[in-house]
């Protein structure tokens, strides 16, 4: 194979040069199998989990089948939450910056002016939630009557969140003479039927078991009574040694008070939670990302759709009511092919819960062991 794999599958000079210099050498199963029937322009129905390289997937195709030289839109990619739109506009833009290719997300929480005018002045491609593109829509600010691809995904979170009708919407404002491809974690009876309503013979891929467990991530948890959590969790922390980990609790109040706790361990922590305004949130997660501070703690909000690297930790201070949660939490690390290492504190009652998520995921979490002192 060549020094970098992706050049077997029949790329251009420029996104290769781009796939390089980013560090992309090997193509990972979900782009190996997808990128060449989408060159072809075949539509597709991709079920692959978090964290498997499905983003570069449809971005490399979409970018390479882009006209530069046109300022129309002409790709939409329908994305369940903010944090997903400006994860995917942004591997768009590096891939396709040699290529001059010009993506921008769209979002609830932004002003409408500033978006509309970045769309004014020629986006190649657009990344956006339902609810602001029907917005802008609807305002005749965005045309859709030149977008010739088509990309719903997460389209089982847009599902989740009651968008089906929104995005049948949306697809009726787009071309029927055009590409669409579809990649989702899971594909229930109702995505599958938008689907195949939406399609034309479309390839079938499927990376995703049954039980979505995540194989290189090594799980444990700490059986603790609720009154020594916190000091445990210090305890945890100081051990471990993270290098960057993600903290994830169940309530917004509870983000909030576990990040001033642990200011008094000097553990230097930001909080993130569906409260914040969009701004506070981008702050915080460029500050994550920049390795301005190494504890992210944040609520289910960022258990999706956010592709962090290098996060070496998750811990679930508190297990998660819902077991699908457990596995897109614990998906923030070892991602890429990299390794990494999920603990979960539960209380002697919250036992069954995990042993409910062992079960339904085929998985095994090991119990961690504290023969040691707190400090």
């Amino acid at each position: 194979m060549d020094s970098n794999g992706f050049s077997e599958l029949d790329l251009s000079h420029h996104v290769l040069m781009d796939l390089r210099y980013h560090g992309f050498e090997e193509p990972m199963p979900i782009q190996s199998e997808s990128i060449p029937l989408l060159l072809e322009g075949r539509d597709l129905i991709a079920e692959a989990k978090t964290g498997t390289g499905k983003t570069l997937a449809f971005a490399i195709p979409v970018i390479e089948r882009i006209n530069p030289t046109n300022r129309k839109t002409q790709a939409l990619v329908l994305v369940p939450t903010r944090e997903l739109a400006n994860q995917v506009s942004d591997e768009i833009t590096k891939i396709g910056y040699k290529k001059r290719v010009r993506s921008i997300p769209v979002y609830g929480g932004r002003s409408i002016n500033g978006q509309a005018e970045k769309i004014r002045n020629g986006a190649h491609v657009v990344v956006g939630t339902p609810g602001r593109l029907i917005d802008l829509i609807d305002r005749k600010i965005l045309y859709l009557n030149n977008v010739n691809m088509l990309v719903l995904d997460e389209a089982d979170r847009m599902l989740d969140m009651g968008f089906i009708d929104d995005l049948k919407r949306i697809i009726s404002h787009v071309p029927d003479e055009r590409q669409t491809m579809l990649f989702s974690a899971t594909i229930p009876d109702e995505i599958r039927n938008l689907a195949y309503s939406i399609m034309c013979d479309p390839g079938i891929i499927s990376l995703s078991s049954d039980e979505m467990t995540v194989e290189d991530v090594e799980q444990e948890y700490c059986e603790i009574p609720q009154k020594e959590k916190l000091d445990v969790f210090v305890e945890i922390i100081y051990r471990e040694k993270p290098e960057s980990a993600i903290i994830f609790c169940n309530t917004k109040k509870w983000v909030e008070t576990l990040s001033r706790l642990l200011k008094r361990w000097n553990i230097h922590s930001k909080a993130l939670h569906g409260d914040m305004t969009q701004k506070q949130r981008d702050r915080v997660m460029s500050d994550f990302r920049n390795r301005e501070f190494r504890f992210l703690i944040a609520t289910d909000v960022a258990s999706r759709g956010l592709d962090i690297e290098g996060v070496s930790h998750v811990f679930n201070y508190d297990i998660p009511k819902d077991p699908d949660n457990y596995i897109h939490r614990i998906g923030r690390t070892a991602r890429a092919g990299n390794c990494g290492k999920a603990i979960t504190l539960i209380s002697p009652k919250e036992i069954r819960n995990l042993r409910d998520i062992e079960h339904r995921y085929r998985t095994k979490v090991q119990k961690k062991s504290l023969n040691w002192k707190i400090r």
